[in-house]
């Protein structure tokens, strides 16, 4: 069951991770003038950092959770580094796809820029990892514990 419901949510936190991370860069990338190392729009810089700082938070959970099933941090780590995979063998054929979901122009913008600065491969290792670890894929020291405690004497 823990490992259907670690499904479940690497398949919904698959977009919000995406989502969240470019619509923050690409409202972080509006809110400064670089070549004037000026902060043109502190509201929307502000809100872009928490943003992506909250991302960031969600995936650092993800990695470090012992609770967690690999497979919440597995299916993004796959969906991210099959996305870069492809960007690397036919650029053109992933970069228009925010295009042909009717992204606003924002998330395209992001979208795109993740994909190409390799953000997104960096981000897929990262979930990878924790799925290696043989620990989170048998049960947890706690539920055998208390498996043995409320085991009957005569079984």
């Amino acid at each position: 069951m823990r490992h259907a419901a670690g499904l479940l949510l690497g398949i919904l936190l698959t977009p919000a991770l995406l989502g969240g991370t470019a619509w923050g860069y690409a409202q972080a990338a509006a809110s400064f003038d670089g070549g004037d190392r000026v902060i043109t729009d502190h509201t929307r810089g502000s809100g872009a950092f928490a943003l992506m700082a909250a991302v960031g938070l969600v995936a650092g959970v993800i990695i470090v959770a012992r609770w967690a099933s690999p497979l919440v941090s597995l299916v993004p780590a796959l969906a991210l580094l099959g996305v870069s995979g492809v960007f690397l063998a036919e650029p053109g054929a992933v970069l228009g796809l925010p295009a042909r979901m009717h992204a606003p122009d924002d998330l395209d913008f992001g979208l795109r820029m993740l994909l190409g600065t390799g953000v997104d491969a960096m981000l897929g290792f990262a979930l990878l990892v924790p799925a290696w670890a043989p620990r989170r894929w048998g049960r947890r020291a706690d539920d055998e514990a208390q498996a043995e405690y409320y085991t009957p004497a005569g079984r």
